[in-house]
């Protein structure tokens, strides 16, 4: 019997401690507006008092927000917030409007498969490229030409664009891509010595559906870009398993391809033949005429923009 007495008085102190600060925070006026929404009786209410005060103050930061700069929330973008279930509170993160605006303004994303890119280039944009400099302007205006005639006809020549370090190739090409995948067009960007890496080190796992996914990923890319080629450490394995084949399937398969590179195609011939077994011209040969089938050659020569 005292032990049931001891337990009722512990229930009625706890009950007393939930009531005095549920009171305590009702003297603030915007936990008392907020919780007053909330069709749940107060002794259901008290129970979650300390809850209800901080989701109460990240809904005042939301409502005096301007941004998603000026976000005050633990989580930038999101606001954590109550849910009636049945008797019951149920707590979450929810996105506030600036967040949702900007999750669909770059669902657009999504189209595009990335492969050891910075941000830099996933964020490309057409209308913030680098006009000044003349000697972009042809570049900028065939691949400005490629996007209006890809969604007429989807069997174009991509460019094998060569250029000085720093010039913008990526970029530029990265923008096209963006531009093509806000109409749900998908497409890939690798940047080849790393991809060459990564597959080589998913070959030699026990996954081998991972090495699969990976180089059908790119192979069968609606638009591709092969970003740096030249930068690699030639071997016969990524030449001619690897590379040869991607290309031989996309010319087959009329995939435009995209290539940048600080070599000429007669430098990066050189580069290809070059492996361990020696110099081997006739097989480097077969991937520049596979890339001269898939590409317009274009140079682009422009001031470092990097620097």
């Amino acid at each position: 019997m005292e032990k049931i007495n001891q337990h009722l008085k512990s229930n009625k102190n706890l009950s007393l401690e939930l009531d005095d600060a549920y009171d305590e925070a009702l003297k603030d006026r915007e936990f008392k507006s907020f919780v007053s929404k909330i069709k749940l009786k107060r002794e259901i209410l008290k129970k979650y008092t300390s809850l209800l005060e901080e989701s109460s103050k990240e809904y005042s930061n939301c409502t005096k927000c301007r941004g998603i700069m000026e976000c005050k929330n633990k989580l930038e973008g999101y606001a954590y917030l109550p849910k009636v279930s049945e008797s019951s509170l149920e707590f979450s993160y929810r996105a506030c409007k600036y967040k949702k605006k900007i999750d669909r303004e770059n669902k657009y994303h999504e189209n595009t498969l990335l492969y050891s890119v910075p941000d830099e280039i996933k964020n490309a944009s057409m209308k913030n490229i680098y006009k000044t400099d003349k000697k972009r302007y042809d570049t900028i205006s065939k691949l400005a030409k490629f996007i209006k005639e890809y969604k007429k006809d989807k069997n174009q020549k991509g460019l094998y664009i060569c250029g000085n370090f720093g010039s913008g190739k990526t970029y530029l090409v990265a923008a096209t891509f963006n531009e093509l995948a806000k109409d749900g067009i998908k497409s890939a960007i690798v940047f080849w010595p790393e991809f060459l890496n990564d597959l080589k080190s998913s070959f030699n796992s026990p996954l081998k559906t991972e090495f699969s996914s990976k180089y059908n990923s790119v192979k069968k890319a609606p638009i591709l870009l092969i970003d740096d080629i030249g930068a690699e450490s030639v071997s016969q394995w990524s030449r001619d398993e690897i590379l040869c084949p991607i290309l031989q399937y996309r010319m087959d398969s009329k995939l435009p391809t995209f290539f940048t590179s600080n070599l000429d195609l007669d430098a990066l011939e050189t580069h290809l033949a070059i492996t361990s077994k020696g110099d081997e011209i006739v097989k480097s040969g077969r991937v520049i005429s596979r890339i001269k089938q898939l590409t317009d050659y274009q140079e682009l020569i422009s001031k470092n923009l990097r620097k």
